[in-house]
């Protein structure tokens, strides 16, 4: 399991992190062919949602990009789709700057 920054992690995801990683595996039961089936059909559908995008960006954006991910105990891939989201939802706005 990866290592996340405990600032950014309450009580009760500690707790779960816990539970997870006392876990027998050993015990768990395979899904039946139908729950298969199922989970598989679900997994192709919210995939198919998804589209791809590359993007050109400076070595040196990247790195910061990589590191502030890091601080937030996330890959880069997810922060940046997070950022984007955030902004095309409206939930990311520029700062307005003081004029004076």
């Amino acid at each position: 399991m990866r290592n996340y920054d405990p600032k950014y992690i309450d009580s009760e995801e500690k707790k779960l992190m816990e539970s997870i990683k006392r876990a027998d595996v050993t015990k768990l039961k395979r899904p039946s062919k139908r729950l298969q089936s199922q989970l598989r059909k679900a997994a192709r559908a919210y995939v198919e949602r998804e589209s791809k995008m590359n993007i050109r960006i400076a070595p040196s954006e990247l790195a910061q990009i990589k590191a502030k991910a890091e601080r937030e105990g996330l890959r880069y891939q997810t922060l940046v789709k997070s950022v984007l989201h955030k902004y095309v939802t409206g939930q990311l706005v520029e700062k307005t700057k003081k004029v004076g």
